[in-house]
């Protein structure tokens, strides 16, 4: 994906200040429902899951369409015409199948910006899949197997690129340069360990993790760490998942998922590479909704910045399934 352009900071804490920012937004709506957890039945907090092989598939499909726009005429205060939408399909999938509690889950999105007088530009870019096979019981610890993978649709640019920057890449000074594409990168990642599920719209798992990053394009691949002979770059360490999602007050959820993984390789030399994702939607009828979302992404094989994006959008709802 392409990278966001941050000021580098020496110090680690000045770094990550601004991911400290973004975990208390979205952390104080979650705070808030303390009292609510303390309310909720017993079964809900202490219990797994009450999903049971005779209640068949559990599914969520939801489409979105979003949009945002600001146009100007002879507007003396001054102002950029602006248009932006999206659109996105999010789901999950959950089965007991004798012993064992599959669960899939998925995200597309695709979003195009238009500023002034300047062309589309991609907004948003999403494809993500996760699937998971853990014991079916009662037990909020239980083991797990899971598989996940996320690359993006179209072509990705930095429009403001520096030769320094992509030293594989042609960079002629005031035009753009594509940094990714579809599969370039496509990120997999197979993981073993312990998941666990205390109820209450929490979900956290953590193994030893395998994570492939293939890169299709031959001059994209040292954009993320490979070599330019090498397709895919292997790395072995452990990979950290937690999951919430949760109606935080009426008409107000909260969903919230941070993955972490630290390769066994460079243990002390680098910090984890992380992706703290939140989306925090407001409902204002059965149709239509407001949608604040907010990411923060770091991969030291990519940038040494901290990389960060946010939206706001209005837009309509549809409950597929």
């Amino acid at each position: 994906m392409p990278r966001t352009a941050l000021p580098r900071r020496p110090a680690l804490a000045a770094a990550l200040r601004p991911a400290l920012a973004l975990a208390l937004l979205f952390g104080a709506p979650a705070a808030a429902q303390d009292a609510a957890l303390e309310k909720a039945p017993a079964r809900a907090l202490g219990k797994a899951d009450t999903l049971r092989a005779a209640d068949g598939w559990r599914t969520s499909l939801v489409a979105q369409l979003q949009g945002n726009q600001a146009a100007y005429s002879n507007w003396q205060e001054g102002g950029v015409n602006a248009l932006a939408f999206t659109a996105s399909a999010e789901g999950s999938f959950d089965r007991v199948v004798g012993r064992f509690l599959i669960s899939q889950n998925g995200r597309l999105a695709f979003g195009l910006l238009r500023q002034d007088t300047l062309s589309f530009r991609k907004a948003v870019d999403v494809v993500r899949y996760g699937a998971t096979v853990e014991t079916a019981s009662d037990d909020a610890f239980r083991p797990y197997l899971g598989v996940s993978l996320r690359t993006q649709f179209a072509d990705g640019y930095d429009y403001d690129p520096s030769p320094e920057d992509y030293p594989s890449l042609v960079v002629v000074p005031g035009e753009e340069v594509r940094v990714s594409t579809f599969a370039a990168p496509l990120v997999l990642g197979q993981s073993v360990g312990l998941a666990y599920r205390p109820g209450g719209g929490f979900v956290a798992r953590s193994g030893l993790a395998l994570r492939e990053t293939a890169v299709s394009v031959r001059e994209l691949r040292p954009v993320y760490g490979n070599g330019l002979d090498q397709t895919v770059r292997v790395e072995v360490g452990v990979d950290v998942e937690a999951i919430f999602e949760r109606d935080v007050m009426e008409n107000v959820r909260l969903r919230s998922r941070l993955t972490a993984f630290q390769g066994f390789g460079v243990v002390g030399e680098a910090l984890p590479d992380v992706l703290f994702e939140n989306a925090l939607v407001l409902k204002v009828n059965d149709l239509i909704n407001v949608t604040l979302n907010g990411s923060a992404l770091y991969d030291r094989d990519v940038s040494s910045d901290l990389q960060l994006r946010e939206t706001v959008a209005l837009g309509l709802t549809f409950e597929l399934l």
